[in-house]
């Protein structure tokens, strides 16, 4: 019997090696959500460098709650303003082991009507 950690492990690996298929050479925008809060960043693979990031937690977004679809599309919103003031238009999605619903979804299409593209 598979454990909870080892099948979202799993999940997160088999959409990252997917992602690795068809970046060409784009940064990945990691969205990472957890029960409170929900985290964004900009990481370009080949260097091995964060671009940009941002989180509920940031002190223009402290709010009550991090944990509804409103903070993710803030989120969403700081993330694609950071990206394009570090030079990036055009990323690829890593959702991780979270399926693209709710407050991934949210701060997905926050980023597209910031600027990002993907």
């Amino acid at each position: 019997m598979a454990s909870k950690f080892s099948t979202k492990q799993r999940r997160k690996l088999r959409v990252r090696r997917k992602l690795r298929k068809v970046a060409n050479g784009r940064p990945r925008l990691s969205v990472h959500r957890s029960s409170k809060n929900i985290y964004a960043q900009v990481i370009d693979d080949e260097n091995g460098v964060t671009l940009a990031a941002a989180s509920s937690l940031d002190k223009d977004l402290r709010s009550k709650s991090g944990a509804d679809t409103a903070a993710a599309a803030a989120v969403g919103k700081l993330i694609a303003e950071r990206a394009t003031e570090a030079g990036v238009k055009e990323v690829i999605l890593d959702r991780g082991a979270f399926i693209y619903h709710g407050r991934v979804k949210a701060l997905a299409e926050a980023a597209r009507e910031g600027g990002l593209s993907f």
